[in-house]
């Protein structure tokens, strides 16, 4: 009974070290709410996600069947002529960004200038990413 309790343990401690190990980390932010995420982006810890703690966008499942992220990601969109950085996790194909940067269908007058995709940890700090 001792040894069966011991090797689920040993199997739930290697199963939540092999999830981790695939896991990308980013930077989420905007400048919108944070003049540090903008174009002269200003790291903080407070900024640095695991992304297999997040959920994709809502407007994605229906597009990406990828629910786990594979890379980071740097947006730029028009709102009302004052371009905007986002910052976040990827969802989709990092070979195919077409699907995974889809903009939001909620938010029709809002005009995305560009999308960068990046798969190491956290490189989606700087202001050009590299695929």
């Amino acid at each position: 009974m001792v040894s069966a309790v011991k090797s689920l343990l040993a199997i739930a401690v290697i199963a939540s070290v092999a999830c981790s190990a695939f896991a990308v980390r980013c930077y989420i932010c905007d400048s919108i709410t944070n003049p540090k995420c903008g174009q002269k982006f200003e790291a903080s810890d407070d900024m640095k996600y695991d992304c297999a703690r997040i959920s994709p966008p809502r407007f994605l499942p229906n597009f990406v069947n990828v629910l786990n992220a594979t890379g980071c990601m740097r947006k730029v969109l028009d709102i009302t002529g004052d371009p905007q950085v986002i910052r976040g996790c990827f969802y989709g194909d990092v070979s195919n960004t077409q699907s995974g940067c889809q903009a939001d269908p909620s938010l029709p007058f809002v005009k995305q200038l560009a999308c960068d995709i990046c798969t190491e940890n956290l490189c989606n700090g700087s202001n050009a990413t590299a695929p």
